[in-house]
């Protein structure tokens, strides 16, 4: 009898006012589980499969609710029947294994080969998942990329130059084919295009750099390796030679693509028009690539763009290269390489090295804090109240008419 009592008072009720209820209670848990309650496991809130969402769980939604921001809860019959609150149930997903069979991840390392064999979907491919197929893929991208970029931008540039006075230097300066305002905007455009269009393609792929300068930047800032600026920069080098044979024995037109100094420009003058003209380009995709916010996804355009102002400054002082690859690959097939070639491998370096430079300094100085919110996507929380309020799916609490009894 005691037990009874204990128990009677551990269930909140009175053993005087509620006798007859404690005992069918009683009499029922003794036939089926002796004198003991119920094991509390029974109230506890089971795992459901994916497939009993559908049937078990339903939305509790109210016509209308005090604070806009509410969110309807999900409950399960069962659990209301029980008199068990529970939370709302979001379903499961599993994370992302990139080797798991059956829910278990792989250990690559512990595979004998037979086993890597049958993971890979070619054969023999074990190679597939080591660094070096990451750089070849990179490099390959890179490869074709920059055949691509300069191959429409020196296409562009000898069908601007068809009608120029060039007397046999093939050089696209505006002082070797005249100057053109239509030619100058045509080439500059070839140029910006062909860079926003490639790099959209082949970002994915190698990063779009298709510049030894730009290479070396990122490996500055470490946004690649050592190993991977060197695999980059030897594409963008063969690509830049492939695209110049094939502009030159493709079009039956004079292949004037070439970059020398102009417009009585000197050599200093070279260095820095080259110079501040690629590091407008590098730091443009520092900030646009490199640092990831809302426009990421168009950095492309970006990038384009500079290049394309810059074109307009530079082709008719120095032939606007920008590039040491873009100069290095004309001069490499038609063999003529003038005194002055070392002014496009100087001047985009240097102008590499002063983007970098500008970009840690204000890294350091944290520039997010000068602006803050320059991309976020949070309004004020009245406008976002009162699009909530004018929203069709919220409705408004019944208004209570004045009586007119009182």
């Amino acid at each position: 009898m005691s037990g009874r009592l204990i128990w009677m008072r551990s269930l909140g009720s009175s053993p005087i006012t509620n006798v007859i209820g404690v005992e069918r209670l009683l009499a029922v848990t003794q036939t089926r589980r002796g004198y003991r309650p119920p094991p509390s496991i029974l109230n506890r809130q089971r795992e459901i499969t994916g497939q009993e969402l559908d049937d078990e769980v339903y939305e509790d939604r109210q016509s209308y609710s005090r604070d806009p921001l509410d969110v309807p809860r999900a409950r399960r019959t069962m659990d209301e029947e029980m008199g068990y609150q529970s939370q709302p149930f979001l379903r499961r997903e599993m994370p992302y294994q990139p080797w798991a069979v059956g829910g278990v991840p792989l250990d690559w390392s512990n595979l004998t080969k037979r086993e890597k064999a049958e993971v890979m979907r070619l054969p023999l491919t074990e190679w597939m998942n080591s660094s070096f197929k990451n750089h070849l893929v990179a490099s390959l991208g890179e490869l074709v990329g920059t055949t691509m970029f300069l191959f429409f931008a020196f296409a562009g540039t000898e069908v601007a130059n068809i009608k120029s006075d060039n007397q046999g230097s093939n050089s696209t300066t505006g002082e070797s084919t005249g100057f053109n305002l239509a030619s100058l905007i045509y080439i500059s455009l070839s140029f910006g295009f062909s860079l926003m269009v490639n790099v959209w393609v082949f970002f994915r792929i190698s990063g779009g750099i298709f510049n030894p300068a730009v290479t070396l930047g990122m490996v500055m800032v470490k946004a690649i390796t050592v190993v991977r600026g060197i695999c980059l920069l030897t594409a963008q080098m063969t690509g830049a030679i492939i695209a110049s044979a094939v502009v030159r024995y493709l079009f039956p037109e004079s292949f004037n693509v070439r970059t020398t100094l102009g417009g009585g420009a000197s050599l200093a003058q070279g260095v820095f028009i080259e110079g501040i003209l690629t590091a407008e380009l590098v730091f443009t995709i520092f900030m646009l690539a490199k640092e990831k916010h809302r426009a990421t996804f168009i950095a492309p355009v970006g990038i384009g763009l500079a290049l394309f102002i810059a074109e307009l400054v530079g082709v008719q002082f120095t032939g606007g290269s920008l590039n040491p690859a873009r100069s290095f690959g004309p001069c490499a097939i038609t063999g003529k390489f003038d005194e002055e070639h070392w002014v496009y491998c100087i001047g985009p370096f240097v102008g590499s090295i002063i983007a970098v430079l500008f970009y840690r300094f204000i890294k350091t100085l944290e520039y997010e804090m000068a602006n803050p919110g320059a991309d976020s996507d949070e309004v004020h929380l009245s406008k976002t109240h009162e699009k909530i309020v004018e929203s069709p799916y919220v409705k408004a609490a019944p208004s209570v008419a004045p009586s007119s009894h009182s």
